[in-house]
């Protein structure tokens, strides 16, 4: 017992010591790809606090660490989802708070501001562009059932507007044509007057 013991200790503390590592790697690459996005393995290194050739162990090219960057991403902006009420909030309130989820998710990950990873990297989980719709829909068509939400257009086609609106108004973002608060403003002012909501959100995260 004692051997067994003496040798899964060392052992968990090297997966722990790895698990760290991975976290720092990506949290770093988090940060520096989102001030800049060709960025090299070294600074991500650095700025992560361990050496080149750690960042390789763990991910043996810059895109199997974007693919894990883009899968964490994934999985956070899920979360975020799945706490925001979605389904149980009063349909204006739960309108904003799945705005803010968005907001809040583009903060964390400015990287995903950029196009061309957007379309180089997509997660193989959790991805948005699954995800999201089916989501968004079902809260329009409880809001349009309830009265909150004008029901004269198809919730599918209010999803597919109200998800385009976020991404022109990051993209205003990204461009510099608006700060980050205005943006968020005006896509929820733009996102209700589309809905047709009878009131305005009455909660806020």
């Amino acid at each position: 017992m004692a051997d067994t013991l003496d040798t899964a200790t060392p052992a968990r503390r090297r997966r722990s010591d790895a698990r760290r590592s991975i976290d720092a790697i990506l949290n770093a690459a988090r940060i520096v790809l989102g001030e800049r996005a060709d960025a090299s393995m070294e600074e991500i290194a650095t700025a992560a606090g361990v050496t080149r050739q750690t960042v390789y162990a763990h991910f043996p090219s810059r895109d199997a660490l974007m693919a894990a960057l883009i899968e964490a991403a994934a999985a956070e902006y899920a979360a975020l989802l799945d706490d925001a009420g979605l389904d149980t909030a009063p349909p204006a309130d739960a309108l904003a708070q799945f705005l803010d989820a968005g907001w809040r998710f583009l903060r964390r990950y400015p990287l995903l501001l950029n196009p061309t990873v957007t379309r180089i990297h997509r997660p193989k989980s959790n991805d948005p562009h699954d995800v999201v719709p089916p989501l968004l829909e079902r809260l329009i068509r409880r809001g349009q059932q309830t009265g909150d939400f004008d029901p004269s257009l198809p919730a599918a086609w209010l999803a597919a507007a109200v998800i385009g609106l976020q991404h022109t108004a990051a993209a205003e973002v990204a461009d510099g044509r608006l700060t980050a608060a205005k943006a968020a403003a005006l896509c929820l002012e733009s996102t209700m007057r589309l809905c047709g909501s009878s009131g305005r959100p009455t909660a806020s995260r």
